[in-house]
C-alpha cells in the first residue's frame, strides 16, 4: 500500500512548470518594452541632432546626422520665422518616431 507521502510525490512539478512559463512570458514582455524604450530614446536624440543640423546647414546634413545617430529622416520642413530659419524634422528609429524643431537665429551685434 502507498502511504500518503508516496501519493503526493510529483505534485510540485506541474506547478513549477506553470510558474516557469509565466516567468518566461514576463521576461519576454520586459525585453520588448526595453527595446521600445531604447528606440524611443534614440529617436529623440537623432531628431534633436538632425533638427539642429538642418537649421544650420539644410536637409542634406539633417539626413546624414539622423543616419549617423541610427535613424532615418522621415520628414523635413523648413520655414522662415522672424528670427531666421526654422526646421522641423521627424526621425524614425526601429518602431519609434520622434519630432524635433530648431531655429537658426541671426543676431547682429553693433560694434
Amino acid at each position: 500500500m502507498l502511504s500518503e507521502n508516496d501519493r503526493d510525490r510529483g505534485q510540485a512539478l506541474p506547478l513549477l512548470m506553470i510558474v516557469m512559463a509565466v516567468a518566461l512570458v514576463a521576461v519576454m514582455v520586459v525585453a520588448r518594452m526595453a527595446t521600445a524604450a531604447d528606440d524611443a530614446a534614440r529617436a529623440r536624440t537623432a531628431a534633436d541632432a538632425a533638427a539642429l543640423a538642418g537649421a544650420a546647414e539644410g536637409r542634406m546634413l539633417a539626413g546624414s546626422v539622423a543616419a549617423a545617430n541610427g535613424g532615418v529622416l522621415l520628414d523635413y520642413d523648413e520655414f522662415r520665422v522672424a528670427t531666421g530659419t526654422a526646421v522641423e524634422v521627424v526621425v524614425g528609429v526601429g518602431v519609434a518616431r520622434a519630432r524635433a524643431r530648431a531655429e537658426q537665429m541671426v543676431e547682429w551685434v553693433p560694434q
